[in-house]
């Protein structure tokens, strides 16, 4: 594709962030190019779905007229996605302790409701990424692949980038390029002070075995769904492996299985006479049940092995520029946060671009809101993957620490979904946004209990059974006179293992007790809006995400020539 000379906004990087961004711009008129070091199709991971990601998607589409973006948000629009992708319906969770086969009793799976938008995606990447990028060029972006960025200057009137084929200059610069990010490099903005701490060694896979809970032992399990039909996370002490398969489906047309083991490099360092290969078998040969799972897998790609991958940035936004995504920071892949982050904080950086493009402004303070949201938003998640960690040394403090994990985001989603549906334009939808943190929703009294359990989480110790009782007692009393808490976290607390499989019922219209709550709560998720106008957003979003609806709507735009 051929370049022009100057453009207004450049974006280094041209991953599932970078692309979608350059496909909002170019579709509200703006001259956006993208440099992509290498060439797509390329692999990523990030793969696993959450609910506040594909909210987050949606809200992407309606607020700036790009409804490609919500085309991974739900299984419902498969038939534009692909059927390379795994179908998500939970998170699946097995604590282990090292020598001994799982107690199903150490089982969690979080079950997704499937209403009103339809399960989730797991997202073969090298598909959306590269989709995503070819949007933005339906659009009007310009795709320079195969060209890396090699040094940027900023003067007053703008940013010079160069490259193996020229110069180019822009408005603005949008760094997308994840850890090896130009700006943070240029301007020494790294930081490593995270309280997470975790190495990783990831691939795809074929032959990856059924776990025990789909094979052999439905029964001891007991699970609403296969947890093969969701993300499973093999969790011990000092880290944890994910498993994320593609081929979960009927209509699945991929063979393979994302794999990833993260472990802390404090407890479990790195054993450089062993292949990475060598070094994932090795270990999950402590564990018996992780171990048979694994017995006939076998890798179709070089195994990545990666030292400490926690990272942040000092400054996020600076005269003419901005990180986003994982330039500005990333923590751990558990709970699958990374590509919310990336959506959320692309929404508030989208927003503000359009604005600096009509009134010329692209000061640092013109984007600080940017830098706000994202600083936030880590922090937030490296607080709760440090701990979840810490909770894995002793699975009672994981019962607990999975019941503030799930109450926050809930909360979050609650937030979301309510955002969307209330606000009165895209600026509204923004400042909104700004009051999120990841977890919570923005609701002050979640942020003073979440505070109450990671303080007690920091201070027990693991391997002092009084201790964690004591631990386990005093989070009890915490969640006690919450009226907001769903009854199936507390169920979690009692011994329960999975969430209900179907979450819809009267009692949830109930004026006092119900989904709306009252006080403090109602107000910050609901405002004045009644229980009434709310079962009318759902019964609207459920039509309108309906596939015979989507369906519809995508070949009119097909046969528009949109």
């Amino acid at each position: 594709m051929t370049a022009d000379s100057h453009y207004n906004v450049a974006i280094i990087g041209s991953g599932i962030a970078g692309s979608t961004l350059a496909a909002i711009l170019a579709r509200h008129g703006i001259n956006v190019v993208v440099f992509e070091a290498k060439q797509h199709p390329r692999f990523s991971i990030g793969e696993s779905m959450i609910l506040e990601t594909s909210e987050m998607m949606r809200a992407l589409a309606d607020l700036y007229d790009v409804p490609e973006i919500a085309y991974f948000s739900s299984e419902n629009f498969m038939d534009m996605a692909g059927t390379s992708h795994g179908i998500k319906r939970h998170f699946g969770y097995f604590h282990h302790e090292a020598g001994q086969t799982h107690d199903p009793k150490h089982t969690l799976q979080a079950v997704i409701p499937k209403e009103p938008h339809g399960h989730e995606f797991h997202l073969y990447r090298q598909d959306t990424d590269y989709f995503m990028m070819t949007t933005a060029v339906r659009y009007g972006a310009t795709v320079l692949q195969n060209t890396p960025v090699t040094g940027v200057e900023f003067g007053e009137n703008g940013v010079d980038l160069m490259t193996k084929g020229g110069v180019i200059s822009a408005d603005y610069l949008v760094d997308a390029a994840g850890f090896r990010s130009p700006i943070a490099d240029k301007f020494d903005l790294r930081d490593r002070d995270q309280q997470t701490h975790s190495r990783a060694l990831f691939t795809h896979m074929v032959n990856v075995a059924l776990p025990p809970s789909d094979n052999g032992q439905k029964k001891e399990y007991d699970l609403p769904f296969p947890m093969s039909e969701g993300t499973l996370h093999h969790v011990f002490h000092g880290g944890w492996l994910w498993v994320i398969p593609f081929n979960n489906h009927d209509r699945s047309t991929n063979p393979l299985v994302s794999v990833g083991l993260l472990l802390d490099p404090r407890i479990h360092p790195q054993n450089n006479e062993l292949s990475a290969e060598e070094e994932f078998r090795q270990f999950i040969a402590q564990y018996p049940t992780i171990a048979a799972q694994f017995t006939n897998a076998r890798a179709v790609r070089d195994w990545v092995r990666a030292p400490r991958i926690q990272y942040g940035s000092t400054q996020i936004v600076g005269d003419r520029w901005a990180l986003l995504g994982h330039a500005a920071g990333f923590i751990d892949p558990l709970y699958s946060k990374g590509l919310y982050i990336s959506f959320a904080t692309l929404n508030v950086l989208a927003h503000l671009l359009i604005e600096a493009k009509m009134t010329g402004d692209y000061s640092r303070e013109r984007f600080l809101p940017l830098e706000t949201v994202t600083q936030n938003y880590l922090r937030s998640n490296d607080r709760l993957v440090a701990n979840s960690y810490r909770s894995w040394q002793n699975y009672k403090l994981w019962n607990v620490y999975s019941a503030l994990w799930l109450l926050g985001a809930y909360t979050e989603l609650i937030k979301l979904n309510a955002m969307r549906a209330m606000a009165d334009d895209r600026a509204g939808y923004i400042q909104m946004l700004q009051g999120l943190r990841l977890s919570g929703g923005g609701f002050d009294e979640y942020d003073r209990v979440a505070d109450q359990i990671d303080t007690l989480m920091e201070a027990v110790d693991p391997a002092d059974e009084a201790a964690v009782d004591q631990f386990f007692a005093q989070a009890r009393e915490i969640f006690a006179p919450i009226d907001w808490m769903p009854q199936v976290f507390r169920d979690l607390l009692d011994g329960s293992t999975s969430l209900p499989r179907k979450k819809l019922r009267l009692s949830l219209l109930k004026r006092d007790d119900g989904f709306l709550g009252k006080g403090a709560y109602r107000a910050h998720f609901f405002g004045d809006h009644s229980a009434l106008e709310m079962v009318r957003v759902f019964i609207k979003e459920k039509i309108r995400y309906a596939t015979p609806v989507l369906r519809f709507q995508h070949r009119r735009r097909i046969n528009r020539g949109q």
